[in-house]
């Protein structure tokens, strides 16, 4: 039987409690019971229960039969499924049960008592209306205790569900223990006890750890994915039932389990005891109480959490990814931090945790109103050691006043203090930490832009990209004029993607835009004048996804439609190109701040673009070509304004961008066997940025959102005349330049002449 114990027992110079059922009582109506001394004898069903006495050596099997109470000493007692008795006493017996109920008489003190020995108790109900379900203890005078495996089974007292002795231990399985009385308790444990996938409840309290007579090894639990409940008191109460002897209790909580107190506490210890508790890989909320003169250390492991008070607790250990959040003023003797989280409550709840000494690394999530100066406060009333991290909350709101705001202070120590990423965002700024002698201190002096302050300059800035992005491959189109004379009406389409960089300047506004879109237009010769004009309207759409690096990212939907005119001189090859296009732009931005928290937003602008280009195209030997051009570009943006959910408030005002450029294209005309033309050719060009004016005000601040600057364009490209109505294209380009960078740029298409 020992064997199904994953933990050692370890000897203990204990008596039983005086709880424990005297010897005389036990053994009374002995004379009533049928004596039991064969070692193999059987009680089938029959239509007289009687009591059995089991005598040393003897052995007892209920086969599906119902019996009276059975007591047995040094013998072994078998009880098979669809068997019923009354209460059971065994002494130094091996008793096996399953599938059986167990229902004590109300005069009895144990509806199962097991003083030494072995029990297997499966599938089966213990019952007691009047007393404890099931004690597990050592006979008086002994030091060798009883030990209990239960399986799926279901035991309940009012008084105590389970009792385990000093020296003796207790497994659970998938199993329900339960004390119903007005004080009852789940769980009385002297000794050791495992409880895995089970569930322990008391009216009172859902476990209660005492001390038999020796407090230098602990009453040991261990609770393995299962569920503690006190009902009206705390989870677990670590107390001693003797005055001047201290309990002393070690508490595992692994994978899982749950702790519950009516009360809001999961443990108390009370009366000069101790207890270490070690939660592992588990979620506990509640409070630990320690009252004045008992002592608890808490360890957190392997991402466990804790939410609520520590009252009086001598040692806290917060390690491995795990955390503890509290729900107020909390105090703790020496608390120690290796790789975990200490939360103080949530944003409009402000906490001081006082501590004894602090060690080791760790972070503390803490919350400040920037406009009222209420903070969370570390409060180290001795050393502190170490290096932490403080995560603030960010915020969309301003910093209202200019008074440093104190977040830390120790006594002494070299512990080292840093916000997480540096700074904390406060409206349209950030700000860093400060030490001043032993305090470290929010600094009201700026250290740059927000991140809110840079995805809302960013978002502003993208309509010029997102405008040049869709009318860069309308040039493309003179290769595909120039093959059909501009004699034909024809339709076109395109799709094409474009991928920029933005850097911003000193404040920011920096993003990398992947734009996807498409074109639809159509045309038709207009004939006058010298040479030839062609005029047609087009619509599209183009979705940019932009990445506003650490700051979050944004999206922008646009919808467009425009009309242009070309004029084609074949004679003089000279051209011009007029476009205009009318934008609807629909903005969303998610802002990652400086505590990883998200904040969003979103807004509607309306734009309007031109670009205006002459040129000329002059055919060189061997079907070679050139062609110079100049171009002018110019877009304009409404003003627009919006808040963000974190309470900041971006408007940017009407936004433009003007771009002059002078470039030339070199290519090649190419005769085709099958009749048509390839016409491959490389284009570069010098672009400048002429607007370094463009406002973007964040919270009543004003910065600067321009990207005043030159670039250098490289494209590359094929125009192919396939048949008399159908032309393809195909273009490529880059860029870089100062504030711009345009690492690739595609578009194709199809047109066809009817």
């Amino acid at each position: 039987m020992s064997s199904i114990f994953n933990f050692k027992l370890n000897p203990l110079s204990l008596a039983l409690k005086a709880n424990a059922v005297s010897l005389v009582v036990l053994m009374s109506s002995v004379a009533e019971a049928r004596v039991v001394t064969g070692p193999n004898e059987t009680v089938r069903p029959g239509p007289a229960p009687d009591s059995f006495e089991l005598r040393a050596g003897s052995g007892l099997t209920v086969e599906g039969a119902t019996t009276k109470q059975i007591r047995a000493q040094s013998a072994t007692l078998t009880i098979n499924p669809g068997s019923k008795t009354q209460d059971i006493t065994a002494f130094n017996s091996n008793v096996d049960i399953n599938g059986a109920q167990i229902t004590a008489r109300a005069t009895q003190p144990a509806a199962l008592l097991m003083s030494g020995g072995a029990l297997s108790l499966k599938n089966s109900t213990l019952t007691h209306s009047n007393g404890t379900g099931l004690v597990v203890s050592r006979p008086i005078g002994s030091d060798e205790g009883a030990i209990a495996a239960v399986f799926n089974s279901s035991i309940t007292g009012t008084t105590r569900g389970v009792s385990v002795g000093g020296n003796s231990a207790l497994a659970l399985y998938q199993s329900d223990v339960a004390g119903t009385g007005e004080n009852g308790v789940g769980l009385y444990l002297f000794g050791q006890a495992i409880a895995i996938d089970s569930s322990i409840t008391g009216a009172l309290n859902g476990v209660r750890m005492d001390m038999d007579r020796s407090p230098e090894v602990p009453a040991a639990l261990i609770l393995d994915g299962s569920y503690v409940e006190g009902k009206t008191g705390a989870a677990i109460l670590v107390e001693s039932s003797k005055a001047g002897t201290p309990a002393n209790a070690s508490i595992d909580v692994r994978n899982g389990s749950i702790l519950r107190g009516g009360n809001g506490n999961i443990l108390e210890v009370t009366g000069g005891s101790f207890a270490n508790m070690n939660v592992d890989s588990s979620e506990l909320f509640g409070d630990v109480v320690v009252e004045e003169g008992s002592t608890a250390k808490l360890q957190l492991n392997n991402g466990s959490w804790l939410t609520g008070q520590l009252k009086n607790v001598a040692e806290l250990s917060v390690n491995n990814a795990s955390h503890w959040v509290l729900v107020g003023d909390s105090e703790v003797g020496d608390l120690k931090m290796a790789g975990g989280s200490v939360h103080f409550g949530g944003a409009d709840e402000f906490y001081q945790l006082d501590v004894d000494s602090l060690s080791g690394d760790g972070t503390f999530v803490m919350h400040t109103d920037f406009a009222s100066g209420q903070t969370d406060l570390l409060n180290v009333n001795g050393v502190a050691e170490g290096n932490h991290s403080l995560l603030l909350e960010a915020t969309g709101s301003e910093l209202v006043t200019a008074e440093p705001i104190r977040v830390v202070h120790t006594e002494g120590g070299d512990a080292k203090f840093a916000l997480v990423g540096e700074t904390v965002d406060v409206g349209a700024y950030s700000y860093g930490l400060k030490q001043e002698d032993t305090d470290w201190y929010l600094d009201p002096n700026r250290r740059g832009t927000s991140n809110s302050t840079k995805a809302v300059m960013a978002l502003f800035n993208t309509s010029p990209t997102v405008l040049y992005g869709e009318m860069t491959l309308l040039r493309t189109r003179m290769g595909e004029l120039r093959f059909s004379q501009g004699n034909n009406e024809g339709f076109w389409m395109r799709g094409y993607g474009n991928k920029y960089e933005v850097s911003g300047n000193q404040d920011g506004g920096g993003y990398t835009q992947n734009q996807r879109g498409f074109t639809l237009g159509i045309d038709t010769p207009l004939y006058g004048g010298d040479g030839q004009w062609v005029a047609g309207v087009m619509a599209g759409h183009s979705t940019s996804d932009i990445d506003l690096d650490r700051s979050g990212s944004g999206q922008v939907d646009s919808y467009y439609v425009g009309g242009y005119a070309t004029w084609l001189d074949d004679e003089s090859g000279l051209y011009f190109d007029g476009v205009v296009k009318l934008n609807r732009l629909h903005n969303e931005v998610n802002v990652s701040m400086s505590d990883g928290k998200r904040a969003k937003g979103n807004y509607t602008q309306n734009a309007v673009g031109a670009s205006v280009e002459v040129g000329r195209h002059i055919t060189l030997d061997d079907d070679f070509f050139v062609e110079p051009y100049g171009q002018l570009s110019a877009t304009i943006t409404q003003a627009q304004s919006y808040d963000l959910d974190n309470g900041l408030h971006a408007k940017g005002d009407r936004s433009a961008s003007v771009v002059g450029k002078a470039g030339v294209t070199v290519g090649k005309s190419i005769q085709l066997d099958s009749g048509g033309v390839l016409q491959p050719y490389l284009r570069t060009a010098l672009a400048h940025e002429f607007n370094h004016n463009n406002k973007v005000t964040v919270n009543g601040e004003t910065f600067n959102n321009d990207v005043f600057g030159s670039r250098i364009e490289m494209a590359g490209g094929v125009a192919m005349s396939v048949s008399r109505n159908v032309k393809l294209h195909a273009d490529v380009e880059h860029t870089r330049g100062k504030t711009v960078d345009q690492p690739w740029g595609v578009n194709f298409g199809v047109r066809y002449d009817f």
